[in-house]
């Protein structure tokens, strides 16, 4: 008989929960001793069935529950466990951990005291060998609900099922290898998160992994609020809620990837003074996983949340079927999930309510990255590019490595590299190199101030207001082949320290036919964000078929359009597009565009001036290159674009280098008679002698 004292352990270093479990066994150790020494059972090499034993086990059980009763009363040893007994049990219902597993989950007295003994017996495996001694049965050293039955003297027997919560949240659980695990017999065991928690109060579920984070709140957070507003608009949405309803909140972060939505979720929470459990979906739920492990994986994530009394952050959603996640979303008393497209929640059980992060202004990069930097100089990607925060972030580790590390690192984060839909051009030219006239000019300076200040008077002045669809830069160059509309471009991105995209829309169009609108959305979504001016070329072949619609293709053409002009009003960059056919437009198109350039040929003095620029009258090394050159005359009498007088002047170098002279009036003159014959512009060949007196002979031989 064992009759060893089981409560010998100082009480000082055992939980309350052990203390209970080690107490009631003592007293009831004590009366199996009285029992059986009554019933004269001995051991005999093995275990003896007698008949006063079978005669006392077939008596009514509740007689033999009042004997035991009152045994309890009368052993005085009994007696001083009882009282100690109630003390522990007081001590049990005062613990906050015990209250709050009990609260939280619901459970029921004969849940509670069967997850007692299988808690007793994992901190305490020596129990095993009490266990098996209170049961009859050596082998018999786990909890079961029969052995809770008898220790805490249920008044009936309380089935435990599939549904009961001790089971749903899998706080205890029978033996996986038992084969009737619903019987009274059957050993339970504790999860061993479960036991840590109410040891410790801290602690993740190991079983979670890595995919899971607890945050707890802490003090004079740092890092500023990057959405002061939307924090506010979410606190006061999920206050209001839990004053009215009593349903599971869900809110829904929905952004670009870096634009902050975890901080936001963070500082959410510390203004509640809750933890965040953040939980990677992809982690803990992706792969070739079977559907039970991942319930179970999802009700441990749950059951984490409402132990710590925190909020659920789920990240990484959309790599995982909705239909694996979304029946355990309404457990959790309060769910944030990170998305970049909102979700569709088909759950009635919950609260659901989409918040969109808008992207960062102007001031609010450049007030994180003082944050970051310690009040380092502001360079111009994180006043002009949108970056996201984390971006931000990114590029403020190299904050110390000077101007050209950051750019380097703004550019390698953001730009897209040149592709089937846009080519990236270089822009060689400055405002001196282009000859415009003076009204086209001055237009363009316009276009180019806009374009410079618009941050500063949408944010810092507030006229956002009265663009709210977009905070871009839209403009129409519009005009003949070769009068300056690409290089008013370069000169624009150079002037504007700017990345210059050209995308031709003709091409884009008749190659990808039916799925335009994609293909745009690609280019605007690529280049949005970065400091990238996209110019739009060749746009004719579009607004030529918005006049006459005689097939699919037409058809396909006008919605085209449409959506390429609303995209561009929508647009926070800058674009640009060229045409040769202003006309064609709809007035309905011109309204939607901020800046319509009008670019025209060039007159006599424009052309003087674009002649003087394409031949310098030197080389690099100081050579003199030009003889005798009658400028005014090829500026009046020779009617040419700029893409003409620079197409002649190349010509005549390469005339002039073959004969080894200088570049002469023949050479120019005969280069650029080639060059308008090409354009179909045909002179005769009197009015060349009339314009040269020397013979051409020179040229050609």
């Amino acid at each position: 008989m064992m009759t060893s004292d089981i409560t010998s352990h100082p009480q000082a270093v055992q939980p309350a929960i052990l203390q209970r479990v080690r107490l009631y066994a003592h007293r009831r150790s004590l009366w199996l001793h009285h029992l059986w020494s009554k019933l004269d059972v001995e051991m005999l090499g093995e275990m003896v069935i007698s008949e006063a034993e079978v005669t006392h086990l077939l008596r009514d059980p509740q007689a033999i529950q009042a004997e035991e009763t009152a045994f309890y009363a009368q052993n005085t040893e009994a007696r001083q466990l009882s009282h100690q007994i109630q003390a522990v049990d007081r001590q049990v219902a005062q613990d906050q951990r015990w209250q709050q597993i009990q609260q939280i989950f619901g459970l029921s007295v004969p849940e509670q005291d069967l997850l007692a003994l299988a808690i007793a017996v994992a901190v305490d495996p020596a129990l095993r060998r009490v266990y098996g001694y209170l049961q009859d049965d050596a082998t018999a050293g786990y909890a079961t609900p029969h052995l809770a039955a008898s220790l805490f003297q249920w008044s009936g027997w309380q089935s435990l099922v599939p549904q009961s919560p001790l089971v749903r949240w899998q706080i205890a659980y029978p033996m996986p290898d038992s084969r009737t695990p619903w019987a009274i017999a059957t050993a339970w065991i504790a999860d061993p998160a479960i036991v840590t928690w109410l040891l410790t109060g801290q602690g993740l579920d190991p079983a979670l992994g890595q995919a899971a984070r607890l945050i707890m709140p802490v003090e004079n957070a740092s890092v500023p609020c990057l959405y002061s507003e939307l924090l506010t608009e979410i606190q006061e949405f999920v206050r209001s809620m839990q004053r009215i309803s009593s349903l599971p909140l869900a809110i829904e972060l929905v952004g670009e990837k870096g634009s902050g939505k975890r901080l936001l979720a963070l500082q959410f929470c510390q203004g509640l003074k809750m933890p965040l459990l953040i939980v990677n979906a992809e982690l803990l739920l992706g792969g070739e996983m079977n559907s039970s492990l991942q319930q179970e994986r999802l009700l441990r994530v749950v059951r984490q949340v409402r132990l710590s009394q925190a909020t659920l952050y789920w990240q990484k959603l959309e790599e995982i079927p909705a239909k694996i996640w979304e029946t355990q979303a309404h457990l959790a008393p309060l769910t944030m999930f990170s998305t970049t497209q909102p979700i569709q929640l088909t759950h009635q059980g919950c609260i659901h309510r989409v918040f969109t992060l808008p992207p960062l202004t102007s001031s609010a990069r450049i007030a994180l990255w003082q944050n970051l930097t310690s009040d380092r100089p502001v360079p111009a990607p994180i006043a002009d590019w949108h970056l996201t925060p984390a971006e931000v972030a990114n590029v403020a580790r190299v904050a110390l490595a000077g101007t050209a590390a950051v750019d380097a690192v703004c550019r390698q984060m953001v730009y897209q590299a040149p592709g089937e839909l846009f080519t990236s051009l270089i822009c060689p030219y400055s405002w001196d190199d282009i000859v415009l006239a003076g009204s086209v000019r001055q237009h363009l300076r316009e276009l180019e101030q806009q374009a410079r200040w618009r941050h500063a008077v949408y944010q810092e002045w507030g006229f956002e207001r009265l663009s709210p669809l977009g905070q871009g830069m839209t403009a129409m160059f519009a005009g003949p082949s070769g009068t300056g509309k690409t290089m008013a471009a370069q000169v624009l991105a150079r002037s504007l320290n700017m990345e210059l995209y050209r995308i031709d829309l003709a091409g884009v169009v008749n190659k990808y036919i039916g799925e335009t609108e994609k293909r745009l959305k690609h280019v605007f979504d690529a280049c949005e964000r970065a400091n990238v001016l996209l110019f739009f070329d060749e746009a004719d072949a579009l607004f030529g078929q918005r006049s006459q619609v005689k097939d699919a293709h037409d058809r396909y053409a006008n919605i085209q359009i449409d959506y390429l002009l609303q995209r561009m009003e929508e647009f926070n960059g800058m674009a640009i597009l060229a045409t040769n056919r202003k006309g064609d437009l709809d007035k309905a198109f011109l309204r939607r565009i901020r800046f319509i350039v009008d670019f025209m040929q060039p007159g006599p003095t424009e052309r003087l001036a674009l002649w003087k620029l394409a031949l310098p009258e030197r080389t690099p090394s100081g050579e003199v290159l030009l003889d005798e050159i009658n400028w005014q005359l090829l500026a009046d009498r020779l009617n040419m674009t700029g893409a003409n007088i620079k197409a002649a002047a190349l010509s005549a170098a390469f005339l002039a280098r073959a004969a080894g002279t200088r570049i002469t009036m023949p050479h120019i003159l005969h280069a650029a008679q080639r060059e308008m014959t090409k354009h179909g512009v045909a002179l005769r060949p009197e009015d060349w002698a009339e314009w040269s007196k020397s013979s051409f002979e020179l040229v050609i031989r």
